[in-house]
């Protein structure tokens, strides 16, 4: 591939197309056949065994197309992909290959492409844009650019929180210095904007424990803790700030056994997303000082908002240099907003490293059934990512 796309690349120059866009196109189709190859392997989060296949294609793909080795980091929940730079890296190309649906979602809905759209599970989120980026480091490449202080990381659990790829996704953006770049290649917001910003995320687990008693005969002698739990739901409702971006919702509950019996336990998980700093601090003060309000009911609270703020500053170079890159590539604008969900971005943005995140795969759906990839926005994006990596590296 290396040697077809050099010898190919002066044929576009008297072409009025960008010639990363005019490369990107001629290879769509084996970059279809590679987003369906990935697509084809199932690899929920924590399933080790499907990950460890989804990894082995990753990797063959990255050798083949990228001419780049890779290193499998092995984890309990499946392995990392990691593919080190040639030296000091400046660029971390960043996401992950787990999804969150589960085995058999392949055979209710399989891959498709009816020209227009790619659908099936995982397809947005993310195997088209960890594909995009793999061919837009072969068109570097092929226009001589020195790709060896890009690097890639591509994690098995960033759909449950990261536990197992954190700590190496941190050691990886800290060896690019304050004047390094992370590209996440999580999908776009909607029409392709880039996500600029991402609230800080987390969940709470709050479990009551209360005592059994006889619904009909002694009530009394119970500690209701579906009731407990109705006045720490009405006061963890109110933790929000609406001023301030932050949310704090419950959102999954449950209680009791059978319907003549006083519930000993209930529970509900509670989401909180924060835009500022210093909102982490105080709902995590909040939720660890619940008390009591029936007498005899206890309170237990876990989990934290564990992934920090990605805040604007962070983002604001490189959706410059993005916006400048579009301009070169297609002649045209894109845009940049601010999201509600977290990424793995948010953890090297908070290291105070430079981070843009979005520059995957465009469409829609993600995690539904409604789950899509717009089939003529690959190739733009692929030479966008290109333009992108170029002009960080001149920098």
């Amino acid at each position: 591939m290396r040697n077809w796309l050099r010898n190919g690349w002066a044929s576009w120059q008297h072409l009025g197309m960008h010639p990363f866009l005019a490369t990107a196109q001629s290879m769509l189709p084996q970059v279809l056949s590679d987003i369906e190859a990935i697509v084809n392997i199932e690899s929920p989060s924590r399933n080790a065994s499907q990950l460890a296949k989804s990894a082995v294609q990753l990797e063959s793909i990255i050798q083949r197309v990228a001419h780049r080795d890779s290193v499998l980091v092995d984890s309990d929940v499946g392995p990392h992909v990691l593919v080190p730079a040639r030296g000091t890296a400046r660029i971390l190309l960043l996401g992950h290959h787990d999804t969150v649906h589960p085995i058999g979602t392949l055979a209710a809905r399989p891959f498709s492409n009816d020209g227009k759209v790619l659908r099936g599970p995982g397809v947005f989120d993310m195997a088209t844009g960890i594909v995009q980026v793999i061919y837009a480091m072969a068109i570097l490449e092929s226009a001589g650019v020195d790709t060896s202080s890009i690097e890639m990381l591509w994690t098995s659990d960033e759909e449950v929180g990261s536990s197992t790829s954190r700590t190496l996704i941190e050691e990886r953006a800290r060896g690019l210095g304050k004047t390094g770049a992370v590209l996440v290649l999580e999908p776009s917001a909607d029409g392709g904007a880039l996500k600029i910003a991402r609230k800080g995320t987390g969940t709470f687990d709050v479990r009551i424990t209360g005592r059994a008693s006889h619904a009909g005969l002694e009530p009394e002698k119970g500690i209701n803790a579906l009731l407990e739990l109705a006045h720490q739901v009405q006061r963890i409702s109110t933790f929000g700030n609406a001023e301030l971006g932050t949310t704090v919702t419950p959102t999954v509950a449950s209680a009791g056994t059978t319907d003549n019996t006083v519930p000993a336990e209930a529970h509900v998980l509670v989401d909180a997303r924060v835009v500022v700093p210093e909102e982490k601090i105080r709902v995590e003060k909040l939720m660890s000082s619940l008390v009591p309000v029936v007498p005899g009911a206890s309170i237990s609270v876990t989990g934290s908002l564990h992934r920090p703020p990605m805040h604007s500053s962070m983002s604001e170079e490189l959706f410059a240099l993005a916006v400048e890159s579009q301009r070169a590539v297609a002649g045209e604008s894109i845009s940049g907003v601010s999201v509600g969900g977290g990424s793995d971005g948010n953890f090297t943005a908070a290291l105070g490293i430079r981070t843009l995140d979005g520059l995957g795969a465009v469409g829609g759906g993600a995690h539904g059934e409604t789950e899509h990839v717009v089939v003529d926005s690959i190739a733009p994006r692929i030479a966008l990512l290109a333009e992108i990596m170029q002009r960080v590296l001149a920098q």
